[in-house]
């Protein structure tokens, strides 16, 4: 059975390590024939390159990212190609799956937010990129969360690069009707960024849920994106072409 390897973009906040470990648990409850190891692209080990060179069986890289920029389209690749004889497959960052937007409801409603709260507004906190389409593509997880409510609106800001920053949502959401403010953040786990963010809304007496963090539906998305990149035409021919040379393939896009 071909590998599974998580690549997380890593963080110092030990409690973002934490979580790493606990989707892995998640994983491997869902599908314990499965070998399944995480990975890190920063600040953790081990690295993505020591953990597909350490282990020359086929592997399937699961990317933990939110947003299909950077990281997903140079970074992962790279290190794919660097690591040592492998053949390995790249498979789609998780994205806005409609399972991770059903957790960060979830977060809402633990934070005490009702769907049917006319005077509140939502931001979707996210991390910014440099490509303009991942930026358009996170927009849509503030509308994702509106869907169904009577909120009197739901906006997203991004927390570093572009706009709208957290003040300019806040007042875009004030000027359409909201008596009240919370924020939703789009994270897959707690660390600084989150902290500053949290931070910066304490300012503005605006309410933080918690990120989407260890969910079994977190789990469900990466084994869906594994099974994906499995099964997909260009994997198995790459696979085949590739495996008496032990090269590095990424098969982005299935």
């Amino acid at each position: 059975m071909t590998r599974l390897v998580l690549a997380w973009h890593g963080s110092a906040d030990p409690r973002s390590v934490a979580n790493t470990h606990d989707v892995v648990d998640h994983v491997r409850r869902i599908r314990p024939s499965l070998d399944v190891q995480a990975a890190f692209l920063d600040h953790a080990t081990p690295t993505l390159e020591d953990a597909l060179s350490a282990d020359r069986r086929r592997a399937i890289v699961v990317p933990i990212l939110l947003a299909d920029a950077y990281h997903a389209r140079i970074d992962i690749p790279h290190r794919i190609s660097k690591s040592a004889a492998q053949k390995t497959i790249q498979a789609n960052v998780l994205g806005h799956d409609g399972r991770l937007v059903r957790v960060l409801r979830q977060r809402l409603a633990e934070a005490g937010v009702s769907p049917h709260d006319p005077g509140l507004g939502v931001i979707a906190v996210a991390v910014g990129s440099s490509h303009d389409a991942a930026n358009a593509h996170t927009a849509t997880v503030a509308q994702a969360l509106g869907i169904a409510t009577r909120w009197a609106g739901a906006s997203i800001a991004f927390a570093t690069g572009p706009h709208p920053s957290l003040a300019e949502a806040a007042e875009l959401l004030t000027d359409r009707g909201a008596r009240r403010l919370v924020i939703a953040p789009w994270f897959l786990a707690p660390g600084r960024i989150t902290d500053r963010v949290a931070t910066e809304a304490g300012v503005h007496g605006i309410h933080m849920a918690l990120p989407i963090g260890a969910h079994p539906l977190v789990a469900e998305v990466i084994l869906d994106r594994y099974d994906a990149a499995c099964s997909s035409p260009c994997a198995a021919s790459l696979m085949d072409r590739f495996s008496s040379h032990g090269l590095a393939v990424a098969c982005r896009g299935v």
